[in-house]
């Protein structure tokens, strides 16, 4: 009988498929004495095994797929390095001769009494790598048993395969690229994880957050796994399946249509330019954003620079970083976000610890609290200014008085590289974050003194709704649509616009194309998103008319009720 499952969709996409269960249980370890001549076969084994382990992290890094995120290498070389530490290479094999115990049991013990350590550590961040150093036993374990690595592919006649978990974690998603998923499905995750962006980059449907799926489901159970909409089907009969393969059809010949439009110039149907941009987070993803045709970079990350190490990029690291975008671009601009860490962006060197981060010392505050970091950020990113446009952004401004302290130390940068001799771009453009709810409300004051605007539209509705995106036990509380949220960017937009501030939106809403009519109406002419979002987004703006969408942002601010708001939307893009 049929059931139905809802979740997030956090990759778009129809696959039909057989269910192919995946668990990450821990594997029980037997115990048993060895005689003292059977002492030096037996570490050799769990030499073995580590090898084995050490091929197969190897394996995976060389199969990454070539868009895959790059901290998705930086957590397999994380994984390669607890494996090459000695409390995991050598400290078991001092057990299995101390106690004269087999492999498995000495693993064992080992792993829980270094789990024991982390959950020991006041540091949120030292304690999360517990689960890297049980997922590296794990995969000891598995070799000292016989087990494969990874989940073997099944096959169902030529039927394809959806994995079914309770969690994956990114080193598990690598395996997609090579062994043919048609989806995945878990019940934990949510749309920021490092899992559902790898599934988004392999464009691969996935559902997240489902939180029984791997209990209902069981091996071999048809699916139909719906990416658009956050619903799995289980068992579906012949007209479901039906209906499917038909969405399924129509999606994908969407998808060879929308590559037709890359040259198109982005403009309604009224003539009206629309600039399209793209986010990205390293140095090696504005490929994609070239290959898109975007009209240049609204959002670059730079805080990835930072992450999955121990040390701090330098100022000529980081210069080099930013100059191969900006040479890349080939004179198209290049907004680049200063330092945006803390809340769910922790580094081993970050030692602050707030009761809630999301609320603490994070962003443009933890700049302010380290000026010798940021001093550093702004000499290179002064110094990439003279290879081509780019424009500094600050993130979550809330009051001028960080604004004022932010533009005394880029103004201390300029001193410092005229003192050293070294040359740069003395008017780069700065601009402003508007995520704060305090921002958007004071926005004309922030607009004075910037150069230009741009909405974090994610922060913006988590602050606005106090509602964590990342908890997917409030998601459906999330809503980009509450009549709170559509008031602050009206707001913004029409501020910015009397003042003659150039103003983008660079959250997820400007890559929904949901919802880009809606904010056309609202006045936006500037979006930045993801590259794979920018096609479809320019498809909705190329059968757009400004002059009847005019008169629907007036209705749409006047109504108190969401579910009235999502009908309205629904209507507008009919």
């Amino acid at each position: 009988m049929p059931f139905t499952l809802h979740g997030i969709g956090v990759s778009g996409g129809y696959a039909i498929g057989r269910a192919q269960l995946f668990s990450h249980d821990r594997l029980e370890a037997p115990h048993y004495v060895l005689r003292r001549e059977d002492l030096p076969a037996e570490i050799a084994r769990y030499d073995e095994a580590v090898s084995a382990v050490r091929a197969e992290l190897t394996l995976l890094q060389d199969q990454l797929p070539e868009h895959a995120p790059a901290e998705l290498a930086a957590f397999l070389d994380v994984h390669r390095l607890i494996l090459e530490d000695s409390m995991i290479a050598e400290a078991p094999k001092r057990l299995i001769e101390a106690e004269r115990c087999n492999a498995e049991w000495a693993l064992a013990q080992q792993t829980q009494a270094l789990i024991d350590q982390f959950e020991a550590m006041e540091d949120p961040y030292l304690r999360e790598r517990k689960h890297d150093v049980r997922q590296v036993s794990e995969r000891i374990m598995k070799a000292l048993m016989g087990h494969p690595g990874h989940a073997p592919l099944k096959t169902v006649g030529e039927e394809a395969s959806v994995l079914v978990a309770h969690d994956l974690s990114p080193s598990d998603m690598v395996l997609f690229k090579r062994q043919n998923y048609a989806a995945f499905i878990t019940d934990l995750g949510g749309a920021t994880s490092h899992t559902a962006i790898l599934a988004r980059s392999l464009n691969i449907p996935a559902v997240m957050a489902l939180h029984n799926a791997r209990a209902l489901i069981r091996e071999g159970d048809v699916l139909v796994v719906d990416g658009e909409q956050g619903v799995v089907i289980v068992e579906p009969d012949q007209a479901i399946l039906e209906e499917y393969r038909i969405r399924q059809n129509q999606w994908r010949l969407e998808q060879q249509k929308l590559k037709r439009l890359k040259k198109s110039p982005a403009a309604t149907l009224d003539g009206t330019p629309i600039e399209l941009m793209a986010n990205i987070d390293l140095p090696q993803d504005v490929q994609e954003a070239l290959e898109q045709n975007a009209a240049g970079i609204g959002l670059f990350r730079s805080e990835f620079l930072y992450m999955n190490r121990s040390d701090l990029p330098g100022e000529d690291e980081q210069f080099e970083a930013y100059r191969a975008v900006v040479e890349a671009m080939k004179g198209r601009p290049v907004v680049i976000r200063t330092l945006d860490l803390g809340a769910d962006k922790r580094l081993p060197w970050l030692r602050h610890e707030s009761i809630n981060p999301a609320l603490g010392l994070r962003a443009i505050r933890l700049c302010l609290s380290e000026p010798p970091i940021f001093l550093t950020q702004v000499r290179a990113l002064l110094r990439a200014a003279c290879h081509g446009d780019v424009r500094i952004l600050l993130p979550m401004l809330a009051n001028l008085k960080e604004l004022n302290q932010a533009l005394e130390l880029i103004a201390q940068a300029k001193a410092e590289l005229d003192r050293a001799g070294r040359p740069y771009r003395r008017d780069v453009p700065i601009g402003g974050m508007i995520e704060v709810p305090a921002a958007a409300l004071a926005v004309e004051w922030f607009a004075r003194r910037l150069d230009f605007l741009s909405i974090g539209t994610n922060d913006l509705i988590q602050y606005t709704l106090a509602i964590d995106r990342t908890d997917d036990s409030v998601a459906h509380l999330y809503d980009p649509l509450h009549p709170a949220v559509l008031r602050l960017i009206h707001h913004t937009l029409r501020v910015a616009a009397r003042l003659g501030k150039p103003v983008s939106i660079c959250g997820e809403m400007a890559g929904d194309a949901q919802l880009t009519r809606l904010l056309l109406a609202f006045g936006l002419r500037s979006f930045s998103m993801h590259p794979a979002h920018l096609l479809k987004v320019k498809q909705r703006i190329l059968h757009s008319d400004l002059r009847e969408l005019g008169a629907h942002a007036r209705r749409l601010l006047r109504e108190g009720e969401a579910e009235r708001i999502h009908a309205y939307v629904q209507r507008l893009n009919a």
